[in-house]
């Protein structure tokens, strides 16, 4: 279901309460029903900021390797895939959602150097297979951006949704191994 239809959905339903709240209290401020009603009003845009709050990534502390400059790069990371996310479920154009991945990508390769370049000069022993996941996964971005010349929507859902998963995964598994090796060489 797309960000419009939903939207429509919530509206609807919202105009739906609201209207019944008026006609409570239009035949009478003690139903309980009424109240309840005007309870349901007051709690659905709480409700649904909490259900759309989901489909964003939020920094946990179990995602830090150790390493401070690392750490904050990986919360850009994720402060960056989700303006993309913004930009993809409201909508809010082609220009600002090709803006919000060209971004988050130049960034990634930032913070892929940068993390190659630390590996590199602590002689990480698994650097080569680090590297390749990094590659890789620029790889799958040049993909996404391909297809969005012709699928613009479902490329940016599909490049959202590979990115969370990916960035995830990867802090949790492969940063992980390397962020011991750089502590105990020293880097902070």
């Amino acid at each position: 279901m797309n960000q419009n239809t939903t939207m429509f959905g919530v509206s609807l339903v919202l105009l739906t309460l609201i209207v019944a709240v008026i006609l409570g209290f239009m035949t009478g401020p003690t139903s309980p029903l009424t109240w309840l009603l005007l309870a349901i009003l007051i709690a659905v845009p709480f409700l649904y900021r909490k259900i759309a709050a989901k489909d964003f990534l939020e920094w946990k502390g179990s995602y830090s390797v150790g390493i401070d400059s690392i750490d904050q790069q990986h919360r850009r990371l994720v402060n960056l895939i989700n303006q993309l996310q913004t930009a993809v479920k409201y909508s809010t154009g082609e220009e600002f959602e090709r803006e919000a991945l060209d971004e988050l990508v130049d960034y990634t390769r930032t913070h892929f150097k940068y993390e190659e370049k630390l590996m590199e000069q602590n002689d990480y022993p698994d650097f080569e297979q680090h590297k390749a996941q990094h590659e890789m996964m620029i790889k799958k971005v040049k993909q996404v951006l391909a297809e969005y010349e012709h699928e613009p929507e479902t490329a940016m859902n599909n490049a959202v949704s590979f990115l969370k998963g990916w960035l995830i995964n990867h802090i949790n598994g492969t940063d992980q191994q390397y962020s011991r090796y750089l502590i105990d060489k020293g880097v902070k």
